[in-house]
């Protein structure tokens, strides 16, 4: 297969789209950050109480706002940092070093056997339209794509996928309202290894009556898969909703606590000020981003790039 490498012009472009998307988070933290430092000639108690402050509010997290707050302080206190003006630069290298989380360990599908992927997360984050693009960054690589309704509980949830199926010209599996979701990954993980597939993308719930419900149902599908086929769910891809800040940190915490999480997508980050909770997801949970979503189009799900991502918020 014949692999196409970004011209220097379509790389622009895409980071172009990166930069638009990020728009609402610079605004609001770096250009919060630059208020702060301008015409400060030195870094006093007053300037790092103010740092904290914007850390904190543009949803970085607690734990991760001290711990670069510590790091400030710790080289203000050696002499290592005295220009306020450099802090922009000694704060813009220690979140790159935070997002650059390395890969969960996670099986390799067997020789012929298909790639599964269970995507997680709860209702209204975009996860049937997750599946939809990811399917067809898929396909863009000449691979085949089943896409599996395992979300049973919502007639809408199906029928949206089966329309992405049909836009990407991917396979779909489903059964009426109201089967159950391991059966439906159970056959479909069968139909997969019959007709050759490459990739197996499992649409799940996101709301039953309880959240102990939820969990259960979720690792029921986890472990049918697991039968079925030795190793499978290969991948597990929580998704959440960037303009949900903090509560995104504790929905991570409880699926991959029920389920061991290992990439996680972060959908709408062009609709919030407070994209710092892709910094804030990514050090707490040490669970590396695998894409944003950026906007509506197909290719607005971009793979996630730490050095980008943070260059289209600081410069």
């Amino acid at each position: 297969m014949i692999k196409l490498f970004p011209t220097p012009d379509r790389e622009k472009g895409i980071f172009k789209r990166l930069r638009q998307g990020l728009s609402k988070t610079r605004t609001s933290f770096t250009g919060r950050l630059d208020r702060l430092f301008l015409g400060k000639k030195e870094i006093t108690e007053d300037l790092l109480e103010e740092l904290e402050e914007i850390l904190f509010t543009s949803d970085i997290g607690v734990a991760t706002t001290q711990e670069l707050i510590d790091t400030v302080q710790d080289e203000v206190k050696r002499k290592e940092l005295k220009d306020p003006q450099k802090l922009k630069k000694v704060l813009r290298d220690h979140i790159i070093s935070f997002l650059k989380t390395p890969p969960v360990e996670h099986p390799s599908p067997g020789t012929g056997e298909p790639l599964v992927i269970m995507v997680i997360g709860v209702n209204g984050v975009g996860k049937t339209t997750t599946i939809g693009k990811a399917a067809d960054k898929f396909k863009s690589q000449g691979k085949s794509v089943m896409l599996v309704a395992a979300d049973t509980f919502r007639a809408a949830a199906v029928e949206q996928l089966a329309i992405w199926g049909e836009r990407v010209g991917a396979d779909i599996i489903k059964q009426a309202t109201g089967a159950d979701p391991s059966a439906v990954a159970f056959d479909a993980l069968s139909a997969a290894c019959s007709r050759k597939v490459d990739v197996v993308l499992i649409d799940t719930a996101g709301r039953l009556h309880t959240k102990v419900n939820l969990m259960e149902e979720l690792q029921k599908i986890h472990r049918v898969t697991g039968k079925k086929l030795s190793g499978a769910p290969h991948e597990v891809w929580l998704v959440l909703d960037a303009t949900t800040g903090q509560n995104a940190i504790s929905q991570a915490e409880i699926f991959n606590d029920a389920l061991g999480v290992t990439d996680i997508i972060l959908t709408k980050i062009d609709g919030t000020a407070k994209g710092g909770i892709v910094v804030g997801i990514s050090r707490q949970l040490k669970i590396p981003i695998k894409y944003i979503g950026i906007g509506e189009k197909v290719d607005d799900l971009r793979p996630f790039n730490a050095e980008a991502f943070v260059q289209a918020i600081f410069d």
